[in-house]
């Protein structure tokens, strides 16, 4: 897999960046509560901006350094299932999340606000489910069952 030493960073990083994402989403989502648009606009493009870096960071990572080969669960195996269920709803709502992300910062710029927010109320759940077990999944792999 190449050399860890300079590579070990990037689960961390991306599980920073996953958090990082979730506590603007969960601040932009209070902001237009509290009627604060400018506020909320900055949280959400914020988040917006934190997952895709997540993005790059991760596909980097999983591709040029780890050249495609997926790290395997560390734990027991009677943990296992729950880890995969965990990871597999990750990437498939990751993979419906991104187009309605981007879906929604477009109606959200053009003031589209009536289909924004129908939008909005499906994908900031999702996205939020997306950015915590990002994290989940990280803390499964690399905290609770380290690789020996």
């Amino acid at each position: 897999m190449g050399d860890e030493s300079h590579t070990s960073i990037f689960p961390s990083l991306n599980a920073a960046l996953n958090a990082s994402s979730a506590v603007l989403l969960l601040l932009g989502w209070a902001a237009i509560r509290w009627k604060q648009v400018g506020l909320h606009k900055a949280c959400m493009l914020s988040a917006l901006s934190v997952s895709t870096v997540f993005l790059g960071c991760y596909l980097w990572y999983h591709f040029a350094i780890r050249h495609g080969v997926p790290k395997g669960f560390p734990g027991p195996s009677d943990i296992k299932p729950v880890y995969l269920a965990i990871l597999w709803s990750h990437i498939v709502l990751a993979i419906v999340t991104a187009p309605l992300a981007l879906w929604i910062t477009y109606l959200g710029l053009r003031d589209r606000l009536a289909t924004h927010r129908r939008v909005a109320r499906w994908t900031l759940p999702l996205w939020l489910y997306v950015s915590v077990t990002g994290v989940v999944v990280y803390w499964m792999l690399y905290v609770l069952y380290p690789s020996p």
